[in-house]
């Protein structure tokens, strides 16, 4: 029997760059847009032509001349070699542009906010330092401020997507990376992790909500609804489980809900990154959560 957030997947959240909810992914649109509109330029004359020569040469009423000393012909060759190349220049012209506009280490504009990522199995804990609280599944940003994501994985290498607004980024445990992006327009989308990590990971999805500026504020003073993120909160986070289950360990109801902590400690995604780093096999049994690969919690599994 399935979870109770077994499928967190709606109709009605936005889950493709096709309905775009920032500037990353109205970028990604047009690229799409604009790769169509050039091979249409390919495509178009062989879809008219093809009927166009079955009909004009056709065996009951020909009406070609019939040459058949004719091997060459200096136009058409310029057309059939000119034409592709043409094709594929433009096209990695505008590639190149397209992925230097979208590099995920550049920042969308002054001041953005700091969200920390870790990935987890089969989670997301979302940091927000400035707040001084975290999140379990669910991601909320306010719309026309740039955010700067930074990422890490305290398991096995993940891989992080939001369609709507952003694109894919992997992350690797003890390493970090960045992903910049923005909210044009408020909205619910979904945020999954698209690298497989195990029976859980058809689950491992998150909610992103693009508020207004004032509604953000006010999701960031909301009181908490979860235990304090320390120590023994995360150890139980990083155990290998779905988010009703995580919820269930930690004394909360068994739910799909997302949870709200506040922060028990400062510097907890630099905490996680440094367990990876020097120490000995002492000082790792000793850091927060372990390291290698996490275990299931007793009498638990990924029903």
């Amino acid at each position: 029997m399935l979870a109770p957030d077994a499928v967190q997947a709606s109709s009605g959240l936005d889950q493709s760059f096709l309905q775009p909810m920032g500037p990353v992914a109205e970028e990604q649109f047009n690229h799409l847009l604009r790769v169509i509109g050039i091979t249409m330029v390919v495509i178009l004359p062989v879809l008219i032509g093809v009927p166009y020569i079955l009909w004009r040469y056709r065996y009951a009423k020909p009406k070609g001349e019939y040459r058949p000393e004719w091997e060459f012909n200096g136009k058409l060759e310029w057309a059939l070699w000119g034409v592709p190349v043409l094709v594929v220049v433009v096209l990695a012209s505008w590639l190149w542009y397209s992925t230097t506009k979208l590099d995920p280490y550049e920042p969308l504009g002054p001041e953005p906010l700091q969200v920390q990522a870790i990935g987890l199995d089969w989670k997301w804990v979302f940091i927000y330092p400035e707040e001084g609280i975290a999140t379990v599944n669910e991601l909320a940003v306010p719309v026309g401020r740039p955010v700067q994501l930074t990422l890490t994985t305290d398991t096995v290498m993940q891989s992080l997507l939001i369609s709507s607004l952003t694109g894919q980024i992997y992350a690797m445990p003890g390493m970090t990376t960045k992903l910049n992006f923005a909210a044009s327009r408020t909205g619910v989308a979904e945020g999954e992790n698209t690298q497989f990590n195990g029976d859980g990971f058809g689950r491992q999805k998150f909610t992103v909500r693009a508020l207004e500026p004032a509604d953000y504020a006010a999701w960031t003073q909301r009181t908490p609804g979860g235990p304090t993120l320390d120590e023994r909160t995360y150890a139980i986070l990083r155990r290998q489980s779905v988010l009703a289950e995580a919820r269930s360990d930690l004394g909360l109801e068994k739910s799909a809900e997302p949870i709200v902590m506040g922060l028990g400690a400062t510097g907890i995604f630099d905490r996680i990154l440094a367990k990876y780093h020097g120490g000995g096999n002492s000082g790792r049994k000793t850091a927060w959560g372990g390291t290698g690969l996490p275990s299931n919690a007793p009498g638990r599994g990924s029903e």
